[in-house]
């Protein structure tokens, strides 16, 4: 599968609609994202890029002769509504696939509902990994191409102290984990690691702040913040209060990318740090060709970034297996991602021959005064995805794939 410039601009002119079209020239797939509450403001970008990979392929004559209607959902950032609202795309709208979900609590609330009902879902966000489900694509990052390369390379930079803050729930404290076993292997004491959640749209951060302020005393500290959705703005916005630039303690994150950078005062976060596996500032014209098409499809103030570009190219994944199976059935389409090679806007990829999961290049960027990231690092390469930490499996023995087809 090639996603091309020709592809891209073609869509931007594309004058059909599906009002007039019967189900039998249609396929359904669903959109699962919160459009509203405290996860909207990175959600929303997820909504977008999907909908822009649908009017793409549709502009191209669609999937296998049938047109692909999206249904969009909103879940609202309400944990048990997603398992509601992915219940009502499989068994009420009939859907193929569904394409969704940002916060791993999320995931794991609809997970039950894509395995008892043989649904496929694509899940477009970095994760804490410890899951294989065969009825989930995870297209963005595994703890090894995101959480660890991160934590090493501001071992590489000199931080001797560790901060991990995050957002109370499964991702960040499973991710914690993973970096403390890591930090543990790399002679990090105990004492020089401290850890700390918030609740889902905490917006007091003057306390932990302070604690952060301390640690940094001499030196020698950073922050790995796991922190989600629009608690973002306060917490970046005291750190800046308090006095706190990069050069004190720089914070690397782990859900903060362009699109939530919009949201905030960007100056005072220049030379803060993240890793991702994409950034709109890659300097290839089939990048710029997803940027200027995603730009002109919702606005010259559009940023692209990580999981915006995971949930576009997921479609396109689907697509391509459906095409190669010559089927819209689950288990047909499933047996045709594996090993799946593909073209997306940030470069070449491939689904893993095996554990669902998506071989990726891994990228440390460097906050901007513009909002976007320079490139400071970069792995040599895809990085092999691995759905369980061998931080937390040293002698392997992983667990078993769930879900798959009834028996």
């Amino acid at each position: 599968m090639t996603i091309r410039t020709t592809l891209l601009t073609a869509a931007l002119t594309a004058t059909a609609t599906l009002g007039t079209l019967s189900a039998e020239e249609t396929v359904k797939v669903g959109v699962l994202h919160s459009l509203s509450g405290t996860m909207a403001i990175s959600e929303t970008s997820c909504k977008d890029a999907t909908l822009l990979a649908v009017k793409e392929i549709n502009a191209k004559g669609g999937v296998l002769g049938k047109k692909i209607e999206a249904v969009v959902v909103d879940p609202a950032s309400n944990w048990p509504l997603f398992a509601e609202k992915a219940k009502e795309l499989l068994l009420t709208h009939k859907t193929a696939a569904v394409f969704g979900c940002w916060t791993s609590v999320s995931r794991k609330s609809v997970l039950p509902v894509f395995e008892e009902n043989n649904g496929l879902l694509f899940y477009p966000v970095q994760y804490e990994g410890e899951e294989q489900s065969l009825n989930v694509f995870y297209t963005a990052a595994s703890p090894n191409q995101q959480l660890v390369p991160a934590a090493e390379y501001m071992l590489e930079q000199g931080a001797k102290k560790f901060y991990l803050l995050g957002t109370d729930y499964v991702f960040p404290r499973t991710a914690n984990k993973v970096l403390k076993a890591f930090l543990k292997t790399k002679g990090i004491p105990d004492e020089n690691v401290k850890e700390e959640y918030t609740p889902f749209g905490h917006k007091d951060y003057q306390t932990i702040v302070a604690k952060i302020k301390d640690l940094a005393k001499g030196g020698g500290a950073c922050v790995l913040s796991t922190i989600n959705g629009d608690s973002n703005v306060p917490f970046y916005k005291e750190f800046a209060n308090q006095g706190l630039t990069s050069a004190d303690c720089p914070v690397m994150a782990f859900s903060v990318a362009e699109d939530e950078l919009r949201a905030m005062e960007v100056p005072p976060l220049v030379g803060h740090l993240a890793a991702w596996n994409y950034f709109q500032s890659i300097d290839t014209p089939e990048n710029k060709a997803f940027i200027s098409a995603f730009q002109a499809e919702y606005g010259k103030d559009r940023v692209t970034d990580d999981p915006i570009e995971a949930a576009y190219y997921g479609v396109y994944v689907w697509k391509a297996a459906v095409e190669k199976a010559k089927s819209f059935e689950v288990d047909k389409v499933r047996a045709a991602i594996y090993g799946l090679e593909f073209d997306a806007p940030g470069g070449k990829k491939k689904m893993d021959e095996k554990n669902q999961h998506t071989y990726k290049p891994v990228y440390i960027g460097e906050i901007k005064k513009d909002g976007q990231f320079k490139i400071v690092w970069k792995s040599k390469g895809l990085v092999k995805p691995d759905s369980y930490s061998a931080y937390l499996w040293p002698n392997g023995g992983y667990p078993a794939p769930t879900g798959g087809p009834k028996k």
